[in-house]
């Protein structure tokens, strides 16, 4: 115990490594802030630079990064209703409400207070549970991630405003872009029309920059004599009386964000999503409705993406399987350094577990600290006259979608999407679904055909594993009760059920 313990200060009393930390966790909430650097191009970038640095500096700096990069996304979400990430996706659909009234201080600090929180308690369960969860974790087979893909694309309807069949709608339309290009199984081209430059896929940042960068810009147009609104930035601070409100949701969040977190190949941006629609379901009387401003709507994303950085660290440090894409870089990282992360990983090695543990609540720290300040200057950006704003968002749009791949044709994805992204909001479609269904369809489509190579071949079969398994009987049931919930026969169920108890 004391040996971990002092592997876990390692970082806290380095002077050297707590200013790697801290300079990772700035320069992540930075780019974490610019829609089309995600977190995990700046994890690719820096791993060019210190794969011949030692590997406490190494991983000092990439935590910091990764850390900063989950929260960063918030910042533009809430000021321009353009997330920075996919994880703040959620964050967007109240955020920018109060930004839009003036409070845009008060939304940042809170989304601030709560990533802090639910980071510290991914770190925790990264700490205290690794093998218990990654054992867990492990229990999900390829059916089981298909039936979280499709409960996803269920929920996108639930973020929608009123009509579900909108939202399912657009989640539908999301899918349908993420599968253009090579299929994964026969390598043939798919709604490809016969264009090389559809082999490879529409890039899902190209379509978050459109649908909401540029789609934005176009729908402000329309307003461009009214005056900017004001910010309220003299409480940044959390009031206490909200942090003790949303105390019990914010751990709620923390859990699911955690557990999702530490599911392979899911990660933040699904985190946020169920964290929000289980606020959406849970908070009964919201001082502002969701999707007005509701503050609820901000605490339960941002605890959730932030709680799934510690959860993604678990089957990685445990297993050797990524649980995100930012993870999966890490793992090449620890690779490169001669390190070989698994089972083994804390038999040979616990220095560096608990090495990770320890920089991963420093940078937390850090986060907190900087996320608080810098707000005034962050806050000017929607006090900006529209008719130098909207130029500069779809410039900066551009930049960030060509930044990707250096390829000219996603700026023309960018726009196309942008265009298509304005008619849908002028029609009442929200966009957010749109880009979960991009992120998800993908693997959707792959699980889907692993479960049924499973199945080998056999339909049968293959809907038999969904209810003879208890794990897949669950999420099935969930299924159902997700689509039953949004028909006629919903209340009266509920009716029924009432007049028996």
């Amino acid at each position: 115990m004391l040996e971990a313990f002092s592997n876990f200060g390692i970082s806290w009393l380095d002077p050297w490594l707590l200013l790697l930390t801290a300079s990772g966790t700035l320069a992540g909430i930075y780019v974490g802030a610019i829609p089309g650097l995600s977190v995990t191009m700046a994890t690719s970038i820096l791993i060019s630079f210190t794969f011949k640095w030692p590997v406490n500096d190494a991983l000092a700096l990439i935590a910091g990064v990764f850390m900063g990069g989950v929260y960063g996304g918030s910042r533009t979400a809430i000021l321009l209703n353009i997330p920075g990430a996919p994880s703040a996706i959620a964050t967007a659909i109240d955020g920018y409400p109060m930004a839009r009234r003036g409070e845009a201080g008060e939304a940042i600090g809170l989304t601030t207070v709560m990533s802090v929180f639910g980071g510290f308690i991914g770190i925790a369960a990264l700490a205290m549970f690794a093998p218990v969860i990654s054992s867990f974790a492990l229990m999900f087979n390829s059916r089981d991630y298909l039936l979280l893909g499709l409960i996803g694309i269920l929920l996108v309807g639930t973020l929608s405003g009123e009509s579900f069949a909108k939202g399912a709608f657009a989640g539908a339309l999301g899918v349908l872009i993420g599968m253009v290009g090579l299929d994964p199984m026969t390598a043939e081209g798919r709604f490809t029309f016969g264009s090389i430059s559809l082999m490879g896929g529409i890039p899902y940042i190209a379509a978050m920059i459109g649908f909401f960068g540029v789609a934005e810009a176009l729908v402000q147009l329309q307003t461009l004599d009214v005056p900017a609104i004001k910010q309220k930035i003299d409480r940044v601070i959390p009031r206490l009386s909200d942090i003790k409100r949303y105390f019990w949701l914010a751990v709620r969040a923390s859990g699911i964000g955690t557990i999702i977190g530490a599911l392979p190949g899911t990660g933040g941006d699904i985190a946020a999503l169920l964290a929000y629609d289980d606020a959406r379901r849970s908070v009964k009387e919201p001082e502002v409705p969701f999707g007005e401003g509701a503050k609820e709507g901000l605490v339960a994303p941002e605890a959730a993406n932030n709680a799934a950085v510690g959860g993604a660290f678990i089957p990685m440090l445990t297993l050797g399987i990524p649980g995100d894409a930012v993870t999966a870089v890490i793992i090449g990282a620890l690779f490169i350094h001669g390190l070989k992360p698994g089972p083994l990983m804390l038999v040979e090695t616990p220095h560096l577990f608990w090495f990770t543990v320890g920089n991963l609540a420093l940078a937390n720290i850090f986060l907190l600290i900087f996320g608080l300040t810098g707000t005034r200057l962050f806050t000017k950006i929607v006090e900006c006259p529209k008719a130098i704003l909207i130029p500069l968002i779809i410039v900066l749009s551009a930049v960030g979608t060509y930044a990707i791949e250096n390829n000219p044709v996603h700026i023309y994805w960018m726009l196309l999407f942008g265009v298509l992204g304005y008619f849908l909001k002028t029609y009442g479609f929200q966009v957010g679904p749109i880009i979960l269904g991009v992120i998800l369809g993908p693997m959707m489509d792959s699980n889907y055909r692993r479960a049924m190579i499973g199945a080998r071949g056999d339909i049968g079969e293959f809907f038999w594993n969904f209810v003879s398994h208890p794990i897949s009987l669950i999420l099935s049931i969930a299924f159902v009760l997700m689509i039953v919930s949004q028909t006629p026969l919903w209340p009266w169920l509920r009716k029924s059920i009432r007049k028996q108890n």
